[in-house]
């Protein structure tokens, strides 16, 4: 599945992609969501909490 992406994304752009680069940032794009929903869940309670 990986390499299939892979060429699409490489045809798609026309830039010569190594299937290491596309999972280095799809791991760094996941670790960033990650981080993002666990802040907005913190920081969400707290601002609701503020309001009221």
């Amino acid at each position: 599945m990986m390499v299939a992406l892979v060429k699409a994304i490489s045809r798609a752009t026309r830039i010569n992609v190594d299937v290491e680069t596309l999972k280095v940032l799809l791991i760094f794009s996941g670790a960033g969501l990650l981080l993002s929903l666990v802040v907005a869940m913190i920081y969400g309670q707290a601002f609701n909490a503020a309001l009221f």
